[in-house]
């Protein structure tokens, strides 16, 4: 994990969770359409092209977000699908909905959606708060707020202040001079940090879980098949022998 909360992985975490804010919807709204319009017409010969499309849009909805990763992991993920053997619509189309890729792309843009935008949201509230907080000296005078009984009061509200700074009700801190915003900056700085390394951490676990499903499947013999496939030392010492070379005992 990066120390330093200005180095360029905490804004490069802040955007690729900013940007999914606004994409992220675009990209739900677009899988759900497709999917529930071709679901609705599948049992039909005229659905069988809208099935294909849907996965088409899947596919490329999927696309965007493997090439978005590489914002956060340093890397895209590449996707892999299934070749449809043989040609016609009802084999392309079972073909696309037999694949396991194509479900991964929707529990990722549909199944997810809802868990990584609030989590996303919640941690890019918290993180521009204290950013704000942070530059505080630079604008604490420029909101105003107008009160019952013609009062008018220049400053930033840290609480609730119904009836002005001093009125009855105020519960907080009304930030209205220089030092005092000065000493809020220093209270929102430690709160920053901290939210920063929230925010990388966020945007990591958001990256990590688009690369899980939208990845192939990774073979979990693959290691041991790679482990079988290298030459040995019998093939070197078979050499060595064949040279006059005596195997070390």
């Amino acid at each position: 994990m990066d120390r330093n909360p200005l180095s360029s992985t905490t804004w490069r975490a802040a955007w690729y969770l900013l940007c999914y804010q606004l994409i992220g919807w675009i990209l739900f709204a677009a899988a759900l359409t497709a999917v529930t319009g071709a679901a609705a017409l599948a049992v039909t010969v005229a659905g069988f092209p809208l099935l294909i499309a849907a996965a088409a849009v899947l596919r490329g909805c999927a696309n965007l977000e493997r090439a978005r990763v590489r914002t956060v992991l340093g890397e895209p993920v590449r996707g892999s699908y299934r070749k449809p053997a043989e040609p016609g619509l009802l084999i392309r189309a079972r073909t696309c909905w037999t694949d396991p890729a194509t479900w991964r792309d929707l529990a990722y843009l549909a199944g997810l959606f809802v868990p990584l935008i609030v989590l996303g949201g919640v941690v890019l509230t918290v993180w521009i708060t204290c950013l704000a907080g942070v530059l505080l000296p630079l604008w604490y005078w420029a909101p105003v707020e107008h009160f019952a009984h013609g009062l008018t009061v220049h400053g930033v509200q840290l609480g609730y202040f119904p009836n002005g700074p001093s009125g009855h009700g105020a519960v907080g801190w009304y930030v209205r001079t220089l030092p005092q915003a000065l000493l809020a900056a220093v209270i929102f700085a430690v709160g920053f940090i901290l939210a920063s390394y929230a925010l990388t951490a966020t945007a990591r676990i958001h990256a990590g879980a688009a690369r899980t499903l939208l990845r192939p499947p990774q073979d979990p013999l693959a290691q041991a098949k790679d482990l079988l496939d290298r030459p040995g030392p019998l093939p070197a010492l078979i050499n060595q022998n064949d040279r006059g070379v005596t195997a070390p005992r």
